[in-house]
């Protein structure tokens, strides 16, 4: 994946996630720039979602820790470097934790 590719990708997610928080029922408050998306939630928490150009990954920072995703061009997902988690059931359990509030991911 070229880097433009990779920043195109990850500005579709972001988007997305943004999109989401938009129509939730809990008060998440999200700044977006410079490539990093900082979620607040109503309890003081945050989530900080960073690209890393030089790695080709999407980070996600957590309470319950930190997360790297590659984005797996056959399945056109991005999954957790780790395990191979998809990206929307981590932030779903991320969410559902910190925020209280079940989401379901487009991606």
């Amino acid at each position: 994946m070229t880097e433009s590719e990779f920043n195109d990708r990850v500005d579709e997610t972001l988007e997305a996630v943004e999109e989401i928080l938009d129509d939730a029922e809990s008060d998440l408050d999200y700044e977006s720039h410079g490539g990093m998306l900082t979620v607040k939630c109503e309890n003081g928490t945050q989530v900080i979602f960073t690209r890393q150009p030089p790695v080709s990954q999407l980070w996600v920072a957590a309470r319950n820790g930190g997360f790297h995703f590659d984005f797996d061009p056959t399945s056109e997902r991005w999954l957790r470097d780790s395990d191979q988690a998809p990206l929307a059931e981590v932030l779903s359990e991320i969410f559902q934790a910190q925020a209280g509030e079940d989401f379901s991911f487009p991606f």
